[in-house]
């Protein structure tokens, strides 16, 4: 593959050849070149799906009730994203104002979300069991990065380290080759 940086500060998802790809101007985007026509996929969720799917790999079997549990995770994280992104870490982090309204509002749901990820998490390996797949590969930049205080520096305001299953999970996917890569 060949990779492209975009420069956000510079404005390059908005030039022509990145719109082409996602015309929402968003990264990801990938371009497959090696299908006829080309085929073009935007929004991390569907490129993980379209990878998993094309070589086979990260992503339970069609009629498999774990596939149902993998694209469940997967999109409780396209969901919920923005409210750590977006939400808690603009105004906890980013914004030049601090209001109290706004911080506190999303950090009462991003603790809820930490508490629904360590609750899952006490009865399984990863978010799908004891298989490694693409709803982990999704959720682990975000709220790994969180709980290794990577982002926004608010692991000690949110108490990460209260939630020990969602602890481990993080330390132990910190830990394969490929995210270390």
């Amino acid at each position: 593959y060949d990779a492209y940086l975009i420069n956000i500060g510079d404005g390059d998802q908005f030039g022509s050849g990145f719109v082409d790809i996602n015309p929402n101007s968003k990264i990801p985007a990938l371009l497959d070149t090696s299908t006829n026509p080309e085929t073009r996929v935007f929004e991390s969720g569907a490129i993980l799906i379209y990878l998993a799917e094309k070589f086979g790999h990260f992503v339970p079997a069609v009629g498999s009730p774990l596939r149902a549990e993998c694209l469940s995770w997967l999109f409780w994280q396209v969901g919920s994203g923005p409210y750590l992104g977006g939400g808690f870490g603009h105004f906890y982090a980013y914004a030049p104002e601090k209001f109290e309204y706004p911080i506190e509002r999303f950090t009462m749901e991003v603790k809820r979300q930490l508490d629904v990820l360590d609750q899952h998490l006490a009865n399984n390996q990863y978010m799908c069991g004891d298989q490694y797949t693409i709803a982990d590969m999704a959720i682990w930049p975000w709220y790994g990065a969180l709980v290794q205080n990577k982002v926004y520096g608010a692991a000690e305001f949110l108490q990460t380290k209260s939630y020990k299953n969602l602890v481990r999970w993080t330390e132990e996917i910190s830990q394969r080759k490929a995210v270390k890569r």
